[in-house]
C-alpha cells in the first residue's frame, strides 16, 4: 500500500465507483466528491493531496474552477481532467491552465492506470510561481528532458524566452518530438510562434537530419493547395508543363509543417487523411502511389472541434491530427519574456536598418511594453520594435515610448489594434 492520496471528483456515481475501484486496487487512498463544492470542502479537510482527478462538466463548478480552488489549498497537487469526446477542447484548455493531462470517456482501464502513474511521477512546478503545465501526449513513454537541453534546442530553433511558461513549453515540445511519427498539433492564438515551435519539434526529433518543409494552407488558393501538397504529373491540368513533386515528397525522411490546417478545403482534407493513414500519396494526374515517410506537424489558431461541429472539418481527420496537442501560450502569459524578445528584436532590426541603440529601451518604453496586452502576440511585438526603430530620432541612443505606434500610447492596457494589423 502506498501513501498517495487521490481526490476523485465526478457527478456520475458509476464513474466514481469504477474509477475509484481501479485506483484502490493499485494501492491509492481514494477520496470521492460528487460535485465541485464537495471537492473543495474535502480538499480543505486534508493535510495533503497528491492528485485530483476531476470531471470537466459538473452542475455547480467546472473542472477548471475545482482545480483553481484546490490548488490554492494544495499548491503542489497534480491534476487530471476527465472529458467526454465533446469536451476535448475544454480539456486541452484545462491543460493549458494547469492540468497535467486528461482522460477521455469512455476510458480504458490500463490507460487510466498508466496516465495516473505518469502524472504522479512528473515534476511539479515550484508553488512560488503559477506555471501552466503543457501536457503533450496521452500514453507517452518518453523519458524526461533536461530543461537545459530543451532550452538549448529552443534557442537553436528560434524559440526565445526564460519564463517558467516558456521553459515548460520547450521541454514538452522536445518530449513530443522524441516520437518519430506521432502528429503534433500546435494550438494557440495568431502570432504565438507556431512555425518556430514546429522547427523545434523537427530539430529535437530523430528526423533532424532530414528536410523541414513548411506550407501555409491559408496562403494558397484551393486550386493550388492540392498540387502543392501532393504534386502533379505533366499535363495534369492547364499549365502543368512538367511533372512536379509535392511537399509530402519533398519532406520525405523529415518533417512537414502545415500551418493554418483548419483552412484546407473538404476535398484536400480527404486526400490528407489518406496520406496520413496509408503513408502514401498520388500526384494529381498520376496513377501510381508514392510512399512517403513524413512526420506531420500541424498548426491552427481556429477551434477545430467547433469546425467539426459546424461540418467544415472532418471528424476522422481531426482525430488523426489531434494526437499530440500542444498549446502555445500568448505573449501576455510569458512575463519577463516580453523584454527578452524586445531586446532581441531591437538588436536585429536596428542592425538591418543601420542603426544602433546602445542604451536599449528607456524606463517608460519598458513600462509600456510590459503593460500592453499584445493581442497580436510576438508578431505584434516585432512590428512595434520595427516601427520604433524606423521612427526613432536619428541621434537617439535608446528607444522611448514616444517612438511606439500611436494606438499603443492610448490603450496600453487594452492592446487595441486594427484587425488588418493583426491578421496572420
Amino acid at each position: 500500500m502506498n501513501d498517495v492520496t487521490v481526490l476523485l471528483v465526478d457527478d456520475e456515481p458509476n464513474l466514481r465507483r469504477v474509477l475509484g475501484a481501479v485506483l484502490e486496487a493499485d494501492g491509492y487512498r481514494i477520496i470521492s466528491a460528487d460535485c465541485g463544492r464537495d471537492a473543495l470542502k474535502k480538499a480543505k479537510a486534508e493535510q495533503h493531496l497528491d492528485l485530483v482527478i476531476t470531471d470537466y462538466l459538473m452542475p455547480d463548478l467546472n473542472g477548471l474552477q475545482v482545480l483553481d480552488g484546490i490548488r490554492k489549498l494544495h499548491p503542489t497537487v497534480k491534476s487530471l481532467v476527465v472529458s467526454g469526446h465533446g469536451t476535448v477542447r475544454s480539456a486541452v484548455e484545462a491543460m493549458r491552465l494547469g492540468a497535467f493531462d486528461y482522460i477521455t470517456k469512455p476510458f480504458d482501464v490500463d490507460q487510466v492506470k498508466a496516465t495516473v502513474k505518469r502524472v504522479l511521477k512528473s515534476e511539479t512546478p515550484s508553488p512560488a510561481v503559477s506555471t501552466p503545465a503543457f501536457a503533450v501526449s496521452r500514453g507517452s513513454k518518453s523519458a524526461s528532458i533536461a530543461p537545459s537541453d530543451a532550452m538549448l534546442l529552443a534557442g537553436k530553433s528560434g524559440l526565445l524566452g526564460d519564463s517558467p511558461v516558456t521553459r515548460h513549453l520547450a521541454e514538452n515540445l522536445v518530449r513530443a518530438a522524441k516520437s518519430n511519427r506521432a502528429t503534433v498539433l500546435l494550438l494557440g492564438e495568431s502570432g504565438t510562434g507556431k512555425e518556430v515551435a514546429a522547427k523545434l519539434v523537427h530539430e529535437a526529433s530523430p528526423r533532424s537530419a532530414g528536410p523541414f518543409v513548411a506550407v501555409s494552407c491559408a496562403a494558397l488558393p484551393d486550386s493550388l493547395l492540392e498540387s502543392e501538397l501532393f504534386g502533379h504529373e505533366k499535363s495534369a491540368f492547364t499549365g502543368a508543363q512538367t511533372a512536379k513533386p509535392g511537399r509530402f515528397e519533398l519532406a520525405h525522411g523529415g518533417t512537414l509543417f502545415l500551418d493554418e490546417i483548419g483552412d484546407i478545403p473538404p476535398l484536400t482534407q480527404v486526400k490528407l487523411l489518406r496520406a496520413l493513414q496509408e503513408r502514401e500519396i498520388c500526384r494529381i494526374g498520376g496513377t501510381k502511389t508514392v510512399k512517403v515517410d513524413v512526420r506531420l506537424v500541424a498548426a491552427t489558431n481556429r477551434d477545430l472541434w467547433q469546425a467539426v461541429q459546424d461540418g467544415t472539418f472532418r471528424l476522422d481527420l481531426y482525430y488523426r491530427l489531434h494526437v499530440v496537442p500542444v498549446h502555445l501560450p500568448a505573449l501576455r502569459e510569458r512575463g519577463a519574456d516580453v523584454m527578452l524578445l524586445a531586446n532581441a528584436f531591437l538588436e536585429r532590426i536596428a542592425a538591418e536598418n543601420g542603426r544602433s541603440f546602445a542604451d536599449g529601451f528607456t524606463k517608460d518604453a519598458e513600462d509600456a511594453l510590459n503593460k500592453h496586452s499584445f493581442p497580436g502576440n510576438i508578431r505584434e511585438l516585432q512590428n512595434f520594435i520595427e516601427y520604433a526603430v524606423v521612427m526613432a530620432h536619428p541621434d537617439a541612443a535608446a528607444i522611448s515610448a514616444d517612438f511606439f505606434p500611436p494606438y499603443m500610447s492610448t490603450s496600453r492596457g487594452q492592446g487595441v489594434m486594427a484587425k488588418s494589423e493583426m491578421a496572420a
